[in-house]
């Protein structure tokens, strides 16, 4: 067949693949335009009908309305430019099938009722705007007037979950869950007696240079050896290393009173072991995609432990 062939709708079908009902619906609606019309008034096609259709059909096939469609295969509009909007309109609905998928699974597998999942719901939907002001409010609760003090601005920024636009989908559901545990008012009164506590720290020292080895670290590095020997947290072996942990407590916050087991380190171990702030660390590294942090909870139970054995 030579460009002069005429193709009624029927060939068309049979050299597109498309159904004849699809290309006479694309027809009425000026997508394919016949070129003339059979002496029983069946309409006729050009060769370049096929081009056409192809391109139709695969723009369709893309998601692309009715309407742009023709506007592109009219020249209307041009196709990178199309092309590009629409691939930017479906990067949207991804994300959005992502948030979806993660409420639901994290529903599935925590058995959740109906007020908790639209919660999720609301949360996972949140626009990035909407997700920074969630964070903010936290970090301000948590913080209260330290969340303006300079020396914890590396703080406030280590505890800032910043969900990626092109989030997986356990990115999502630990945002969902990091949000939602962000709310909770024993969790955030933690977090700020765990600041006060640092505030204090940082307060005594003479020249006023921020804490390199806080707290949490020194018990960490005085605990790990007993742990690894094995040393009962009851046993006369765990003395030394009370007193050690006693004597840099007492020197990091003022307390001059001796190196015996202070109810006050005991008080500030177990809200510095509270699971709820290890979950959202660790919740927090999943969303930021950073490497998953080293529980502290077999040092703070083992020093936890030892402090109370030790109490009158």
């Amino acid at each position: 067949m030579d460009g002069d062939t005429l193709y009624s709708i029927g060939d068309l079908a049979r050299r597109t693949g498309l159904t004849v009902k699809t290309i006479r619906f694309y027809s009425d609606r000026g997508l394919v335009a016949p070129t003339d019309r059979s002496p029983a008034g069946y309409r006729l096609y050009g060769i370049d009908a096929v081009e056409r259709l192809d391109l139709v059909r695969t723009l369709r096939d893309l998601g692309m309305d009715l309407a742009t469609v023709r506007r592109v295969v009219d020249r209307e509009l041009s196709l990178p430019e199309v092309a590009a909007a629409h691939a930017e309109a479906l990067a949207v609905q991804i994300r959005a099938l992502h948030l979806r998928r993660a409420v639901l699974m994290t529903v599935a597998r925590r058995g959740s009722d109906p007020e908790e999942m639209e919660l999720m719901h609301k949360l996972a939907r949140l626009s990035e705007g909407g997700r920074r002001r969630l964070v903010g409010e936290f970090l301000d609760a948590a913080f209260g007037a330290l969340a303006d003090d300079p020396r914890f601005a590396a703080v406030t920024r280590s505890l800032t979950a910043e969900l990626p636009d092109n989030a997986e989908a356990e990115q999502v559901q630990a945002w969902v869950e990091l949000a939602e545990l962000s709310q909770d008012p024993r969790f955030r009164a933690g977090v700020r007696r765990a600041a006060e506590d640092l505030a204090a720290e940082q307060a005594t020292r003479p020249d006023g240079v921020p804490v390199r080895r806080d707290l949490a670290a020194t018990v960490r590095d005085l605990v790990a050896p007993a742990l690894a020997a094995e040393v009962a947290p009851e046993s006369p072996r765990a003395d030394p290393i009370v007193e050690a942990l006693t004597t840099h407590y007492t020197r990091a916050f003022g307390r001059l009173d001796g190196s015996a087991p202070h109810p006050r380190l005991l008080e500030w171990l177990e809200n510095a072991n509270d699971p709820r702030r290890e979950k959202y660390l660790r919740l927090l590294a999943v969303v930021n995609g950073w490497p998953a942090p080293q529980s502290p909870a077999p040092e703070f139970d083992w020093a936890t432990r030892a402090l109370r054995a030790r109490l009158p």
